[in-house]
C-alpha cells in the first residue's frame, strides 16, 4: 500500500494532505521487526506492507490499525456525544486522526460503544468497527459490565437481595436483575449488569429505596480499567485486551 494511502486510512486527512505531510518531511517509518530509529520518507508513493507498520507523523508514534480499538478513562462532566449540549464531548480528548478515520458511513472516526452519563466516570470503549459495537451493545451477548456505586444511604442485605432477584423499572414490567451484586462497604455497591437500559444503575438503586451519588464503570467483560490510566487518558487495546472483553460474553 502506498504511504499516502496508509496515512489516509488512519485519519491524517485527504490523500492530498497526507502526500503533503510526507513530501514536507513530517513522516518517518520504522523498519519492520527493527528497534532502530525511524527513517524519513519523502516519497508519498512508496509502497509498504501496512500490517504491523509503525510510523511517526510530526514526531508522534502511530501503529497501523485496520480497525481502531480504544479504551478511554472517561472523566466526569463530559458527554458521549459528537454534539454535546452542556459539557465537553469525550471526542475532544482524542487526537484528530482517531476522530477523522474514514468510514463508508457518513460518520467519521471512532464511536463510543454505548454511552455513559455525563456524571459517570470510568471505562469506555471506542472503535470504528461496527460489528464490534453491535456485539458489545447487544443484550443477546450478555457482556458483563461492572459498576462501582457510591450510594447516599447505608446498604443492607435486603437491598442487595432485591437487586439480585430483580426490580421493576417504571417503563418495563419485566423485572431487571443484576448479574452480580455485593456491598463492598456501607456506602459502596459493586453491581454487574449484562444489559444497558437508560440510566439503568441509577433507576435500579432508586427502586430499592436508595440513591446513586457517584457512579464509575470499572470493568467490561474480563477487561479492567488500568490503575495507571488517569481520567481523560486513552490507550490502544491489544489482542489480549480484546480477547478478555469478548471472552466473557455468551
Amino acid at each position: 500500500m502506498q504511504l499516502q494511502d496508509i496515512l489516509y486510512s488512519q485519519g491524517f486527512g485527504t490523500r492530498r494532505v497526507c502526500a503533503g505531510l510526507i513530501q514536507q518531511g513530517f513522516v518517518n517509518v520504522y523498519e519492520q521487526n527493527s528497534h532502530l530509529s525511524p527513517v524519513k520518507c519523502v516519497d508519498a508513493a512508496t509502497e509498504f506492507e501496512a500490517h504491523e507498520l509503525r510510523f511517526q507523523v510530526q514526531g508522534v508514534d502511530w501503529p497501523y490499525a485496520e480497525k481502531a480499538y480504544i479504551l478511554l478513562n472517561k472523566p466526569a462532566a463530559t458527554e458521549c456525544s459528537q454534539k454535546p449540549s452542556t459539557y465537553p464531548s469525550i471526542y475532544t480528548l482524542l487526537p484528530s486522526p482517531l476522530r477523522l478515520r474514514p468510514q463508508k458511513a457518513a460518520v467519521q472516526g471512532v464511536q463510543a460503544v454505548g454511552r455513559l452519563d455525563q456524571d459517570t466516570t470510568g471505562l469506555l470503549l471506542l472503535t470504528d468497527d461496527g460489528k464490534f459495537i453491535h456485539r458489545m451493545s447487544s443484550p443477546r451477548h450478555h457482556v458483563p459490565k461492572v459498576y462501582e456505586v457510591t450510594v447516599k444511604h447505608p446498604l443492607n442485605d435486603k437491598q442487595v437481595s432485591q437487586l439480585l432477584a430483580g426490580v421493576v423499572l417504571d417503563d418495563d414490567p419485566k423485572p431487571v436483575r443484576a448479574a452480580a451484586c455485593e456491598a463492598v462497604s456501607e456506602f459502596h455497591l459493586r453491581l454487574t449488569l449484562t444489559e444497558g437500559k437508560y440510566h439503568q444503575v441509577k433507576r435500579m438503586v432508586a427502586a430499592v429505596s436508595n440513591r446513586v451519588e457517584v457512579l464509575h464503570r470499572s470493568q467490561i467483560g474480563g477487561l479492567r480499567l488500568p490503575d495507571d490510566l488517569a481520567p481523560g487518558q486513552w490507550r490502544w487495546l491489544n489482542t489480549a485486551d480484546l480477547a478478555a472483553i469478548q471472552g466473557a460474553s455468551a
